[in-house]
């Protein structure tokens, strides 16, 4: 094998490789669109739990402040 041969064929497997990595990029790119929607689905959810149990607590405390002044 001379060096211009060996030169070709480290250019293919360069290519060969390239394409791979690049396919391999397309997967992960929608993968992480995806697991990005899905995490703001979760974190909305999340902050509507958050301000309800807010929410009670606040109205927890006013009943048992008006409840010891008797308001």
């Amino acid at each position: 094998m001379d060096n211009e041969s060996a030169a070709v064929e480290a250019l293919k497997k360069i290519a060969e490789h390239e394409k791979e990595c690049a396919a391999r990029w397309g997967e992960a790119a929608v993968e992480l669109r995806e697991l990005k929607e899905t995490t703001k689905t979760h974190a909305r959810r999340w902050e509507k739990l958050a301000w309800l149990l807010v929410a009670t607590m606040l109205s927890c405390a006013l009943t048992i402040i008006l409840g010891i002044t008797n308001v």
